[in-house]
């Protein structure tokens, strides 16, 4: 899947926001979670993401979602991580 393609896909999908994101080698974010569902293409390199204790590795073309409030953490290879994410935020109710 190219860019375009996961463009196309994640606007299809409500994803409102993509943003295009660089990692250094070896990289690694803590346990976290976002307020947004997450759709990822990982361009270049390679990311472990582990979650529920279990580990997952991505590498170039590789695409994994992930929904609001779900803890995980994200670790890089040894040439980092270049990935487009596509975020949905929760529409907040109309008051």
């Amino acid at each position: 899947m190219n860019q375009a393609e996961f463009e196309q896909k994640c606007r299809a999908e409500g994803y409102g926001e993509i943003v295009d994101r660089r990692m250094e080698a070896h990289h690694f974010n803590p346990e976290h979670q976002h307020e947004f569902d997450a759709c990822v293409l990982l361009v270049d390199g390679e990311m472990t993401i582990t979650r529920n204790g279990k580990p997952e590795v991505f590498q170039a073309g590789d695409m994994c979602t992930l929904a609001a409030g779900t803890p995980h953490t994200e670790k890089c290879g040894p040439a980092g991580a270049h990935y487009l994410a596509g975020r949905r935020f929760k529409q907040q109710a109309a008051g």
